[in-house]
């Protein structure tokens, strides 16, 4: 496990333009995905208003996004980003500096808490946890609400399936009619960005911490990609209570794009 911040030996143009496509390709996945951003945002404003100085944990952080747009909404916070991927956070390091303490771990080790100071304020987390297992996503809430202060929240934005799987159908057509209105349609897919991140020789210092360049016509990439423990938001929801959150729930939802939140 390692916490640092810094440039992560990169240029910085390189991490500028490598984030903004990261955030460009992510468009197309989430339709309207500020406005995702900004839903959390509220509601982790909302619960820490009167608090001073809170500590804030972005859990699969990637290269910083959505501790960015906290940073903004919530200067007098400081942040830890924890992520396993090195080039993704490196891109953060590099990107964003000293907006949090990057910590590279992986979510479903319990040794990750060790970066945990013994109480925080908040964790958050925006399409990253869905694949992590039961059993592992059950552990780490119990980490999250053994941690995090009275009256604290967790809050996860992801695409969760619903409930009824005939409405999964109703979900998709939702979200491709989002993506078309917000002209997040077309966008580089996650595997593309992959294998153009790989190659990119400006981010070789993070490649080599990360994994090997993957050979002409592999997977590559995509091998990294994790699928989906299918875990509904009220399914969440009972594991949050049952981790020691007094209250947890959906706050926002659009088809099966879903805010989960929890108040300790």
């Amino acid at each position: 496990m390692t916490a640092s911040t810094g440039t992560a030996g990169i240029p910085s143009d390189a991490a500028a333009e490598w984030v903004e496509r990261w955030d460009s390709q992510q468009e197309g996945y989430v339709p309207q995905r500020e406005e995702r951003f900004a839903v959390l945002a509220d509601a982790v404003a909302g619960a820490l208003a009167g608090v001073a100085d809170p500590v804030i944990v972005d859990l699969g952080c990637g290269p910083g996004s959505l501790t960015a747009r906290l940073a903004e909404r919530l200067p007098g916070a400081s942040f830890i980003g924890v992520d396993a991927d090195p080039l993704l956070l490196g891109l953060a390091r590099a990107h964003y500096g000293p907006a949090a303490a990057w910590v590279l771990a992986d979510l479903a080790d319990p040794a990750w808490a060790e970066a945990l100071p013994e109480t925080i304020h908040a964790a958050v987390s925006s399409t990253a946890l869905h694949w992590m297992s039961r059993d592992s996503l059950a552990e780490l809430y119990r980490t999250l609400g053994a941690r995090t202060a009275p009256g604290g929240i967790f809050a996860d934005a992801d695409h969760m399936p619903l409930p009824d799987g005939r409405l999964n159908g109703l979900a998709d057509a939702v979200g491709a009619g989002r993506a078309e209105r917000s002209g997040a349609t077309g966008r580089e897919e996650w595997g593309p960005w992959w294998e153009a991140a790989l190659a990119d020789e400006r981010l070789a210092p993070l490649r080599a911490a990360a994994r090997p360049l993957p050979e002409a016509g592999s997977a590559g990439a995509a091998e990294h990609h994790h699928g989906s423990n299918l875990l509904t938001a009220d399914e969440h929801a009972g594991l949050l209570r049952a981790a020691g959150y007094r209250s947890a729930g959906t706050l926002w939802q659009a088809g099966d794009d879903h805010l989960v939140v929890a108040v300790r």
